[in-house]
């Protein structure tokens, strides 16, 4: 366990290339977020859900978006605004291969920073990474801002620790963490257990 941090999954998403809510989506006898939730248990004391409104089928804290249309970064916002713990593990709920041993490496590159940050083919993937509590304010001002509201952008605002694809190869050699479900094509081929590697969408 890693004690000092809370696991905020994002299912707040609008779902518009899949079509319907990818949180609810079955893949094998769990949905997306159930998996996502299973894995993060194994590995935080706490897990929460980003949501931007209240699912009843889920009995896991839930926070609401404190912007409303302001994507996975008005949910990063909301989680750190809720957690007590000085650390978050952010993951979309549409990643649902996300490997234990991937978190673990990652968590061992916190120190003097505000983010540990995984880079695949050059892309930061900010969706499956470390984020300190003490860069709430920065995050916030970014969202209240007038300039682009994602969470690379808001990458140049904080203090990160990128983590490189030949460090990552070694807990994941397939780099399966990384492949996120955006669209039925997407399902159909997680479906198939043939996924090799991972989709850089975002």
């Amino acid at each position: 366990m890693i004690a000092d941090c809370t696991a905020i999954i994002l299912a707040g998403g609008d779902s518009q290339r899949m079509g319907s809510d990818k949180a609810s989506l079955l893949l094998g006898e769990q949905t997306l977020l159930q998996r996502v939730i299973a894995t993060m248990q194994k590995i935080f004391p706490h897990v929460i859900i980003s949501v931007r409104q209240h699912r009843p089928e889920i009995k896991l804290p839930q926070v609401c978006d404190e912007q409303f249309a302001g994507g996975p970064l008005a949910g990063l916002a909301a989680g750190l605004g809720h957690i007590t713990t000085p650390w978050a593990f952010v993951v979309a709920c549409d990643m649902p291969f996300v490997e234990t041993a991937v978190v673990e490496l990652l968590g061992q590159y916190r120190g003097k920073c505000q983010a540990v940050v995984p880079v695949v083919q050059d892309h930061p993937q900010p969706l499956a990474a470390f984020y300190a509590r003490s860069g709430l304010g920065a995050i916030r001002a970014h969202l209240a801002g007038g300039g682009k509201k994602s969470l690379r952008a808001v990458l140049d605002q904080l203090q990160v620790r990128y983590v490189d694809e030949a460090e990552l190869l070694q807990a994941d050699p397939a780099l399966r963490s990384f492949f996120d479900l955006d669209t039925p094509q997407d399902v159909a081929l997680a479906m198939s257990g043939k996924v090799e590697g991972f989709y850089l969408k975002r």
